[in-house]
Formats: structure tokens, C-alpha cells, sequence
């Protein structure tokens, strides 16, 4: 099989060697992760981007080879090939580029220029074509015949040819396709009797912007509205300067042969040149945006995925609920369901006695160590009633996006078949709170809610971009071989579905693992896999010390040789700085192993089996509970729950989420939030507007570091009468815990 690596070299600017050993060890059934983590010896330490990026160029590469052989041999049937045709298919580099040469000899369906050419006025045509000082009426009249019958269905039949030829000009394609990426514009338009219903779109109502500068969620929201049949939508230059560029390739004269031949210019470019190329540019700008948009989706999960964990707790956790009441259920540190029950605490239906004894008896009875509660409806009322009851203990509102999903979904019905929907659903925020990684990887990502524009984006490259960062982030932390569901288990590098289950089976059937050799006791789990998933499996207290690291089994021979010949013990080496400090990395360097290898090991061996995450810290809102309560001027804090390319969406502790345009994010000039922000930062911001109608907050950051004292107003708190103005040596000094600190002892907790 063909490589092409030259091509992938050259377009991703990495050396040719490098991506030989991605393509071979791809090729040989070696996952990115793997590649990544355990062969940075042979790809030069590439990450997993650089590996994606050159398996999917490489896959374009194929492709494109493989439609140049297609149009070739498309061509050579019927006997046009010729050597100039041949090497300009040879030199072409673009897709574009080909398909251009392509397009005269591409079977199609029947045109007026066929149809002209049937009727015999090709030679009129090229009569036209030459521009000589001619009668054209006069030679149109030789052309006649029972389906012509006058001079001018003769020349109207020579012009189609003309703008069939002109549409097919591979020169003058490329003139147009250079012309629009510099000075075409995307226009839209409200169709009429259209502005009521597509209001949502009034943006765009009537709305021109250069293609080279329009932001992806711009197009992608001009095309859904063009979609939904709100907006009418075009992209086009200066009609004027395209037609004067034709003009100066095709016209050679200043006669009538000359005028005709500037008619068929025209219709050429209205009815051919400009919906191709337009066509053309709505599909780039398209999948342009999708890729910007998908992008934004997949490192928004990447970081949700990557949330800290509180760890092995016992939880209460709560799905809150007004008039069905809130379902409590009590997880053990493992995350297994130990009791269910439901408390009413809101509306006229609450029971605050009840529900206060069975929350105090369930902490005392399971040794309850943290509450999760779930963020959405009645969820900051929840809150403030357990906060209310002072047990001591940290309290969690958990992201429940995505919760009934998995409450309704197979997985759901299969881990809990004798629940209902609404205790699931707890289980999940518990979880959740747990591990989220864990949790969220049995959920559909495009359920999650961290995406812009996600149904309008193709569906396929998001599933594959979604899968790979699922698979990233499961491999990037590593997993408890004795304790991960099967759900988790199968994003493991070379596990799957059926591999998990049959992992989990083992379990069952045999115990925990206590080796890493045990995995190729599992029905499937041959040497490629196991080659692949061990250095992600992590064993704890088993009986090798390196199973609980990611140290590979593979380098479990060179790390015994260190211990070695430092006198001591494997298990005495791991996690003692001052050792590994001391092992000179060039004195095990081998055929099998090289430097890059080395240090992953030695640092590894520093902090073995180290989850990447840091722990879940509980956060604290101001007393605001519902839109009505948000005021201008009022500085809050908030947690920051989706990033776009437009700006940061903010929870402050009411149903709305409030945004933060990315021109209020920073002083400095930033042109994506992910420049500055993260998911689940803290921040505080300052409401800059509020639009009850609509139910819309709007946002600042920056603003908050400004702070003029005559704009400030009061947050509601517990003490009423503090003022929310820091001064100015608290501004300067505090950093953003020290804000929070500050907000709270002002104005309660």
C-alpha cells in the first residue's frame, strides 16, 4: 500500500521519517494513544494530534490518488487523453485543481450546449469564438434547419456552446475561484412574510460579510436559518469586476462577433461560473465552520471528561425535583447503590421535618463524606436547604446534562433493571461527582451539552472527532483493571466492546486481577491487544509494584536492571525521588529502547500511577436563585460551563446560563476564549445586561478588574447592609480564590 509520505510530510510540516513509523505502526493495528505514549522512539515523541493529523492527510492522500487514477482512465476510454492533458493531471495538487480539468470530459446530464452541438452549430460557435469582422446574422443564416429556424435560435444555440466553454475554461475557474476567495461576500436576506417566524435570525436579516473574514458560527447560523427557509442566502464578488476578468481572456476584438461572445460571458457566469462556484464555497465555508465547531465541541468534552474527580467517597447525591419531590440515593465508595428514597422540601408539598431526619440519619447510617446535587431545576434550592441542615460536609451541585439520557438509555436499564428512570438519574449525578470520566463515557457526547452548533455539523466527523477525545482521555488518566465498568474498559487503546465485557466476565468468574499477565487468560485478548491496553490498566496492590504505574510491561526488564544496580528492590525504587534522580538514562539506552522511553519511565517511576486530575473542590454561589434576582451592575461569581468561539457561557447559580462575549473576557485582545479560559474555571463577572424577555444575561470579566465604585451594586447575601466594593489594594492583590474568599466573608456563604 502507497504512503505517500512525502505529500504528508510536506502539507504537516513534520520529517518524512517520522511519518513512515506513524503509517507502519498504524498500519501494523497500533492505536494513537499507544503510539503516543510507548513508541515516542520511533515517531520522534509525536503527540496525538500530530498522529491524527498524519493518519487523516495520508487518508486524503489515498483518496486523491485514487480519483486522479478515476479521471484518467475516465479519459483514456474515451480517447481524449493526451500527453499536455496528462501532465497538467500529473501537476495538479488540489482537489479543486483536478476536478477542473475534469469537468469537459465528466459525463453529464444533457445540456443546451449538447443539445446546440446536436443541432450543428458547434462550428457557429467557434465562428463567434475567433471575433473576426463578420456579419453574425448573416452566417447564422447558413445554420438553419428544421429544429433552427431563424438566426438568432442559431446564435442563442452558438452562445450556450460559448458559456459551456468558458464554464469549463480550467483558467478561467481558477481566476473566478481566487476572485471570491478574496472579495466575495456571504449576503443574507429575511424572506418575506418570513420576520416574525424567523425573528431568532434577525440578525441576519439583512447581512453581508467578506468569506475570507466570517466566523464559522456566523456561517453556521446563517445556513441553518437558509435550511429552516427563514433566510435567503448568497455568496458571490462584484459581478461587474468577474465578468471584466473573463472578458480579458476570451474578448480579442471590439465588434458584433465580439458582443455575442460577451453575451455568452455573461450568461456563463449568471447561470454556470457563479451557483458552481458558490456551491462550491457554501460547502468549504461549511465544512470549514464544521471543523471549527467541532474542534470547539471536542476540547470543551475533553476538559468536562478531565473534570476533577472527588475520588472514592460515600455519596448522597440528590436529582432535585418541585412537585415529584427530590430522589435521594446513598453510593457507597465504590459508586454501588446502597438505598433510595425521595424527600419533599419545595412548594406546597414539602415535608422539611422528614426530610431533615432521613438526610441525618442517611449520613450517620453510611458515613456520608460529600453531597452531590444536581444543577438543574430546584437544584439551588436543594442546595441551600442541605447547606441549611449544617452537617459540615462539602456540598456539590454536579452538571447534570446528559443525566436522563443515560436514565433512559440500554446501559441504564442494564445497570439498574429494577429502578426507575428517576433513581438513575441520581446514580449519574453521584457518579458524576466520583469520577466524571468514568460516568460521562456512558453518555452520548453530543448529549453532554458542551458543543456549538452540534446538530448542524456533519454527524459522522463529529461521532469520529467525539470518539477519538473519549479515547484520549480514558488512556491519558488509565484505568482500574479491578474496579472500571465494561463501558469504560472498551475506550482502552486496543479494547473494545466485547474485550470489556469479557474483562468484566473474568471478574466475575475468577476474582480481581492481581497480574497484568492475567489479561491474556481473557476469551480475545490476544498479544496485539495486550500490547496495546497494558501500560493503560492500572492494578493496584497486585503483585508486581510496576502493574500500578504506566510503566509498560515491556520496560518492566530495564526498570528491575535500575533497581538492580542500585542495590535495592523495584518496589523500593518506586516513587523515591532520590534514586531515580541519581540513574543516568544513557547507560540503559538499547536497540529496543531510547531516551524518549527512558524518561517517561524515570518519570513515571517518580509518581507512579498519578491521576492527571486534580480533586473536585467545592464551589459556592451568591445568594441569587432565579433570573429575577440578577441586576445590572451586580458582580458575581460563576463557574464557566461551554466555551464557543463567540464568548464563555457562565453559570451564576440562576436557570440561565449567562454569556460572556469574547470582547469581555480579557483587556488584551483574544480571538477564541480558549485562549484564557477553561472549562469549570472560577470566575467572577460583573451582569452587564439582562433580558427578561428573551432570558438572556449578559457578561463581563474584564470588567470586574475595573470595578468603578458608582457602578456597583449590592449582591443579595445574608448581611444586607455590606457593600460589594473591594477596595483598591484588595483589587490589586487578590487573586481569584482571594476574590471568592472576599465575596463570601462579605456577604455570607
Amino acid at each position: 500500500m502507497k504512503t505517500y509520505s512525502a505529500f504528508v510530510s510536506a502539507k504537516l510540516s513534520i520529517s518524512e521519517k517520522q511519518v513512515l513509523a506513524v503509517l507502519e505502526l498504524l498500519a501494523e493495528g497500533a492505536t494513537i494513544p499507544f503510539i503516543a505514549r510507548y513508541r515516542k522512539d520511533k515517531t520522534g515523541a509525536l503527540d496525538e494530534v500530530q498522529i491524527q493529523n498524519i493518519q487523516e492527510e495520508a487518508k486524503f492522500q489515498q483518496e486523491f490518488a485514487d480519483r486522479k487514477t478515476f479521471i484518467e482512465k475516465t479519459i483514456n476510454e474515451q480517447g481524449k487523453m493526451t500527453d499536455f492533458l496528462q501532465q497538467k493531471i500529473n501537476d495538479a495538487t488540489t482537489l479543486n485543481e483536478l476536478e477542473d480539468i475534469y469537468l469537459p470530459y465528466k459525463p453529464k446530464r444533457k445540456t443546451k450546449a449538447q443539445t446546440a452541438r446536436e443541432n450543428g452549430l458547434e462550428p457557429l460557435a467557434l465562428l463567434l469564438l475567433q471575433q473576426q469582422n463578420i456579419v453574425p446574422e448573416t452566417e447564422a443564416q447558413t445554420f438553419l434547419n428544421e429544429k433552427i429556424t431563424d438566426a438568432e435560435m442559431a446564435l442563442h444555440g452558438a452562445r450556450d456552446i460559448i458559456a459551456e466553454v468558458i464554464n469549463e475554461d480550467a483558467e478561467v475557474r481558477a481566476k473566478m475561484r481566487k476572485l471570491f476567495e478574496q472579495t466575495a461576500t456571504v449576503q443574507s436576506k429575511i424572506l418575506n412574510d418570513k420576520e416574525e417566524a424567523g425573528i431568532k435570525y434577525k440578525d441576519y436579516f439583512d447581512f453581508s460579510e467578506p468569506v475570507s473574514k466570517i466566523p464559522s458560527h456566523r456561517i453556521l447560523a446563517i445556513m441553518r436559518g437558509f435550511i429552516e427557509g427563514f433566510l435567503k442566502m448568497n455568496i458571490a464578488p462584484e459581478e461587474e469586476t468577474a465578468l471584466l476578468k473573463i472578458e480579458d481572456q476570451f474578448i480579442k476584438a471590439n465588434n458584433e462577433a465580439a458582443e455575442h461572445v460577451k453575451k455568452a460571458i455573461k450568461d456563463a457566469y449568471r447561470r454556470l461560473l457563479q451557483p458552481s462556484l458558490e456551491s462550491e464555497f457554501r460547502m468549504a465555508l461549511k465544512t470549514k465552520a464544521d471543523e471549527e465547531a467541532i474542534s470547539v465541541f471536542a476540547e470543551n468534552l475533553r476538559q468536562l471528561l478531565l473534570s476533577s474527580p472527588l475520588g472514592s467517597k460515600k455519596i448522597l447525591a440528590i436529582d432535585p425535583g418541585y412537585r415529584t419531590g427530590c430522589k435521594v440515593v446513598v453510593l457507597d465508595e465504590k459508586g454501588d447503590l446502597q438505598k433510595t428514597d425521595v424527600i419533599f422540601v419545595h412548594e406546597k408539598n414539602y415535608k422539611l421535618d422528614e426530610a431533615k431526619h432521613k438526610i441525618e440519619s442517611y449520613v450517620s447510617e453510611f458515613g456520608i463524606e460529600a453531597f452531590a446535587i444536581g444543577d438543574g431545576t430546584a437544584g439551588r434550592e436543594t442546595e441551600q436547604f442541605i447547606k441549611g441542615l449544617n452537617t459540615v460536609l462539602p456540598v456539590f451541585l454536579v452538571n447534570e446534562d446528559g443525566a436522563s439520557i443515560y436514565s433512559a438509555s440500554e446501559i441504564g436499564r442494564e445497570e439498574f433493571p429494577d429502578q426507575d428512570i428517576t433513581v438513575r438519574g441520581a446514580v449519574s449525578i453521584g457518579r458524576r461527582l466520583m469520577d466524571p470520566l468514568a460516568e460521562l463515557v456512558k453518555i452520548d457526547p453530543k448529549s453532554i451539552g458542551v458543543g456549538q452548533y452540534q446538530h448542524d455539523v456533519n454527524q459522522v466527523r463529529l461521532k469520529e472527532k467525539l470518539d477519538h477525545t473519549v479515547v484520549s482521555c480514558v488512556n491519558s488518566v488509565g484505568v482500574n483493571l479491578n474496579t472500571a465498568g465494561k463501558y469504560l474498559l472498551s475506550y482502552v487503546s486496543g479494547i473494545g466492546p466485547s474485550i470489556a465485557e469479557n474483562i468484566v466476565t473474568y471478574r466475575k468468574e475468577k476474582g480481581r486481577f492481581t497480574n497484568r499477565q492475567q489479561l491474556k487468560e481473557v476469551a480475545r485478548l490476544g498479544d496485539k491487544a495486550y500490547e496495546q491496553c497494558a501500560g493503560f490498566l492500572r492494578i493496584k496492590n497486585g503483585d508486581n509494584p510496576l502493574d500500578e504505574s504506566g510503566v509498560h510491561p515491556e520496560s518492566y526488564k530495564v526498570v528491575e536492571q535500575m533497581a538492580k544496580d542500585a542495590g535495592i528492590a523495584v518496589k523500593e525504587i518506586i516513587g523515591n525521588e532520590s534514586i531515580v534522580n541519581k540513574i543516568n538514562s544513557q547507560s540503559y539506552v538499547n536497540e529496543n529502547i531510547g531516551l524518549h522511553t527512558l524518561h517517561d519511565i524515570l518519570k513515571e517511576l517518580k509518581k507512579p500511577g498519578i491521576d492527571p486530575r486534580r480533586e473536585a473542590q467545592a464551589f459556592e454561589f451568591a445568594n441569587i436563585y432565579s433570573i429575577e434576582d440578577v441586576k445590572t451592575g451586580m458582580i458575581v461569581p460563576g463557574q464557566i460551563t461551554n466555551l464557543t468561539r463567540f464568548g464563555a457561557f457562565v453559570d451564576i447559580g440562576v436557570k440561565q446560563d449567562g454569556l460572556v462575549h469574547v470582547s469581555e473576557i480579557a483587556h488584551k485582545y483574544i480571538s477564541d476564549p480558549g485562549e484564557v479560559l477553561k472549562l469549570n474555571d472560577k470566575v467572577m463577572v460583573k451582569v452587564v445586561e439582562v433580558d427578561m424577555i428573551r432570558k438572556r444575561i449578559a457578561l463581563s470579566i474584564k470588567q470586574t478588574q475595573e470595578l468603578p465604585e458608582k457602578s456597583q451594586q449590592k449582591v443579595p447575601g445574608k448581611n444586607k447592609s455590606h457593600s460589594n466594593s473591594f477596595t483598591t489594594k484588595e483589587k490589586e492583590s487578590a487573586s481569584m480564590e482571594d476574590a471568592m474568599s472576599l465575596l463570601r466573608k462579605k456577604f455570607g456563604k
